[in-house]
């Protein structure tokens, strides 16, 4: 059963702009710590955006000023604004939510199935 879909991939060109988005179960999505991680090909997958239950947001130094994170926990969604998108910022973006640890991202507990952001020069 899939508790976490993210949605809102797609192909654009540098310096376009995508909104992801990640719907999940009340039960899932308030657990603390949740966020954006991405996979490039060939790379180690890393912590985009995490935000904690205090509400304190920390982006990866590669992202801050491009990509904001926001959520509606009336719906249980969290999204992902990415702005300036780059080439570089090409990978498989997944949500995940009940991290361990809020600063580094690691130890979650549930995890999305992905959706593919490709950026073309």
């Amino acid at each position: 059963q899939v508790q976490l879909m993210e949605s809102g991939g797609g192909s654009v060109q540098a310096g376009g702009s995508l909104r992801l988005s990640c719907a999940a179960s009340e039960y899932i999505y308030n657990r603390n710590c949740k966020g954006w991680f991405r996979q490039a090909p060939g790379k180690e997958r890393e912590a985009v955006v995490l935000v904690d239950s205090d509400s304190i947001t920390r982006y990866a130094d590669s992202v801050k000023g491009r990509f904001i994170l926001s959520q509606d926990n009336a719906k249980n969604t969290l999204y992902l604004e990415m702005h300036n998108l780059q080439p570089e910022d090409t990978a498989m973006f997944y949500c995940a939510t009940g991290c361990l640890n809020c600063y580094g991202g690691s130890g979650c507990s549930y995890w999305g199935q992905g959706t593919q952001v490709t950026v073309s020069s």
